[in-house]
């Protein structure tokens, strides 16, 4: 069996709840998510310690409106590393971190090395952040911008748990 697989049958009925209505309530009251899970308060607060020592639950955030603070603009970018050793690898990965108009970063196995998102405010933001700080990042060979029209879906809080 693998790690993945043993991990989660650790998780029974009442812990996949609390997981999913925390995924989009964050703040709910411990009574109300008692309430809602069918257990009573004391364990259901014990659990959600568990949850939290046992890594599942990483912490909690204020999710954001982009748009009220002026950061709708979103791009991937496709990008080609001259270097995929190692040593190249964590040296991109180290710098990319750095780069707070930078909201997510993905290793690829395919036609290139990673695909990137950035929020910016406009396309001049977008294109100065590309220039100024992705292009110039440990190891860039080459990158491609698709800019985004429209979120269609974004935060992931339907998630359904196995």
């Amino acid at each position: 069996m693998t790690q993945k697989s043993e991990t989660l049958s650790e998780l029974d009925r009442f812990d996949r709840r609390i997981l999913q209505i925390l995924l989009v309530e964050a703040r709910v009251s411990m009574t109300d998510l008692a309430q809602r899970v069918g257990l009573s308060k004391t364990p259901v607060l014990a659990r959600v310690r568990r949850l939290e020592k046992d890594g599942y639950i990483l912490g909690y955030r204020a999710q954001l409106s982009t748009k009220k603070l002026g950061l709708d603009h979103v791009a991937f970018i496709e990008l080609k590393l001259s270097d995929t050793r190692e040593a190249a690898l964590s040296a991109f990965n180290t710098a990319i971190r750095k780069i707070p108009e930078v909201e997510e970063c993905h290793m690829i196995a395919g036609g290139f090395d990673y695909l990137i998102k950035v929020r910016a405010r406009d396309i001049g933001d977008y294109r100065r952040v590309l220039s100024e700080s992705i292009s110039t990042l440990p190891h860039v060979a080459s990158s491609s911008t698709y800019v985004a029209m429209e979120a269609v879906k974004e935060t992931g809080t339907d998630m359904n748990l196995p």
